[in-house]
């Protein structure tokens, strides 16, 4: 089972390397890998697991946060409607994307950074993505808004990219122009 020592923080050098593919069909350790992934943000989400492993809430969780450099992704949240999405893929990738942005009026968090990091990250307001799901099945999801934003944060780890090198360090609460903001 991950918990949070499974989870390398800021400043891991193998948060900013480009993961790499992962061979499918994926092998049984790959699989046992993203199966885990995905326990760990159920787990997490659960109050009496998450207390008694002391377990960060997390919606996101990529390989490369548990120091595994390969393409693997697993999330588990609700959209602003309620409806939940539970994913766990192989090679996730992005065919294609809004020019429209979005960015959550709280800003983003993540699992492997400690601190909270304030400011806007801007986002496509819709994304497409292709990925290959435990059974070897490609998967093709249209995303937007909440869910585009959570899928985003995490291929960006694959990339060896953290949410806070997209905020406007000079002035970090400056408004995305034309872009929608979701509340979280």
């Amino acid at each position: 089972m991950i918990t949070m020592k499974d989870i390398i923080r800021d400043g891991h050098p193998t948060l900013r390397k480009v993961a790499e593919e992962v061979s499918i069909p994926a092998s049984k350790e790959d699989k046992q890998i993203l199966e885990s992934m995905m326990e760990y943000l159920i787990n997490s989400q659960d109050p009496e697991k998450a207390e008694k492993f002391e377990l960060r809430g997390g919606v996101g969780l990529a390989a490369p946060q548990i120091n595994v450099p390969k393409r693997m992704i697993a999330v588990h949240a609700k959209d602003e409607n309620g409806q939940q999405f539970s994913y766990a893929l192989f090679n996730p990738k992005i065919l294609s994307h809004s020019i429209e942005k979005s960015y959550l009026t709280g800003g983003e968090g993540c699992l492997s950074v400690d601190e909270a990091i304030p400011g806007f990250v801007p986002r496509n307001a819709r994304i497409t993505v292709k990925g290959i799901d435990l059974d070897n099945n490609e998967v093709k999801l249209r995303l937007k808004g909440l869910m585009a934003i959570i899928f985003q944060h995490e291929i960006d780890h694959l990339n060896g990219v953290m949410f806070y090198d997209h905020i406007n360090t000079e002035a970090p609460y400056t408004p995305v122009e034309n872009a929608i903001p979701i509340d979280r």
